[in-house]
């Protein structure tokens, strides 16, 4: 069984449970014949036997039986092709008479304990089927008929069971190839699956199943097999992009800073030149200490489970958290910062993980403000969730890359503004945030004119 094919394990099964069906129909068929058959000869006998008791007549002694010539005579001048035996008894079992057909042959008289029961027996190995009956006078026995029929119509029986015997294993046969065949042809597909898979690899992830045209559970498999392999690429793709620029932005510090040492050092300088050079070279070693601080965080949270500590996170006290960390850019660049509690808010979700979405949204709220602007941030609930929104007046980003914002290292056309400095990661890593803690995340902006974040956290 374990060495059979697909196709031949689906036709296997087909036949054995197939098989069970037919062998209850047709012992169910064999049954109903048999017991057909068995009250009609039942019914014949008593018939029979009915008419004998009725040509029986007792003296008044009720020592023996007489009066026997009028089925004696229908004995000899009846044509009956299934005979009839009988024989009569007298109330001591000794025999009286006898039908002609027995000849020399006797049938059997029981104990009363048989008395009106039909047994089946043989007379010279002929199958036959017998009774016998108390001939009662004042319900007093005085004597016995034994009555019986031969079993010939019982060979229908015997040749149904044959039949019956020899057909199953060759329906079952034919059904098998039937099932095997019918089951190759709606396997079909599975095969496609497997040589389509075959030419997969990691450098090929173009290939994709050819879906069927009957839209069943092999169509919804080969679905659900082209759309894991669409996120395999997407994925794939991702994690080269990110490699990618996760080396470009990694070896641009690095390089400025190896070009500013090598100038440095190519003639003597000024104590102030090597200050400013040397707080420079400084000033990128802390933004690469935390372009790779972001960089471990975001595979930390890609590759994290749903293992989460979930507890009771104040929200007001988040967002004042974050503000008095961005307190001093704040001041510096005359932002206008608005809060709106109407009453204390509560959540149940991961403390640390949303302090570092709000922490990264506030950030970028101050980063991207414009001087003596503003940002608006909202509390508000319903029944189904609680919503924050975080909203400013900055530079805004464009409609059309609305769409990539969430993609690490991406930052909207920051030649426009080189002074803001930044590494792409933090909306990254707040979507990825987001995910993980089911929290919706919706966003909004206008060019020059601001940016409106949405979160709603159930």
């Amino acid at each position: 069984m374990l060495n059979f094919s697909f196709k031949n394990r689906i036709a296997f099964n087909y036949i054995i449970s197939t098989a069970l069906l037919v062998a209850i129909v047709f012992l169910v068929i064999y049954q109903v014949v048999f017991y057909s058959v068995s009250i009609h000869i039942d019914d014949e006998i008593k018939v029979e036997l009915d008419k004998h008791l009725d040509d029986v007549k007792i003296d008044n002694n009720d020592t023996y039986l007489i009066q026997v010539d009028q089925w004696r005579a229908r004995e000899h001048n009846s044509i009956n092709v299934n005979p009839v035996f009988v024989q009569f008894y007298d109330n001591n079992k000794k025999l009286i008479d006898k039908s002609p057909n027995l000849k020399s042959s006797n049938l059997i008289l029981s104990d009363d304990s048989f008395n009106n029961d039909y047994i089946n027996s043989y007379l010279n190995d002929i199958p036959i089927r017998q009774i016998q009956t108390p001939i009662l006078n004042n319900n007093k026995v005085v004597g016995y008929v034994v009555l019986a029929m031969s079993l010939d119509d019982f060979e229908i029986i015997d040749i149904l069971k044959n039949i019956l015997f020899l057909t199953y294993p060759i329906i079952l046969i034919i059904l098998f190839f039937i099932a095997r065949f019918f089951a190759g042809r709606s396997i079909k597909p599975v095969t496609s699956i497997i040589e389509t898979s075959s030419k997969i690899t990691k450098d090929n992830l173009k290939s994709r199943i050819l879906l069927p045209n009957n839209k069943d559970e092999l169509y919804t498999l080969s679905k659900t097999i082209n759309d894991l392999l669409d996120r395999i690429e997407d994925a794939i793709e991702r994690e080269k992009q990110f490699t990618s620029d996760a080396s470009h932005e990694l070896r641009t510090p690095l390089a400025v800073i190896k070009g500013t040492l090598e100038v440095l050092i190519r003639k003597p300088r000024e104590k102030q030149e090597y200050e400013d050079k040397i707080n420079f070279c400084v000033s990128e070693v802390d933004r690469l200490n935390s372009l790779v601080d972001e960089l471990l965080l975001l595979a930390r949270f890609e590759n994290q489970k749903q293992n989460n500590k979930i507890e009771n996170v104040y929200l007001n006290e988040l967002i004042l958290e974050s503000l008095s960390r961005y307190s001093d850019k704040i001041k510096k660049n005359d932002i206008v910062v608005s809060t709106n509690f109407n009453k204390d808010f509560y959540v149940q979700s991961d403390y640390y993980l949303v302090s570092i979405i709000i922490s990264n949204l506030i950030s970028n709220s101050v980063k991207y403000s414009k001087n003596g602007g503003q940002i608006i941030i909202d509390l508000d609930s319903n029944k189904n969730a609680t919503h924050l929104t975080i909203s400013d007046n900055g530079i805004g980003i464009p409609e059309n890359n609305l769409s990539k914002i969430f993609n690490s290292f991406y930052r909207s056309d920051n030649s426009k503004n080189p002074e803001i400095k930044g590494t792409g990661l933090g909306l990254s890593i707040v979507k990825r945030l987001c995910d993980l803690l089911n929290i919706e995340i919706q966003i909004s902006s206008q060019e020059n004119i601001g940016t409106t974040i949405i979160l709603s956290i159930t």
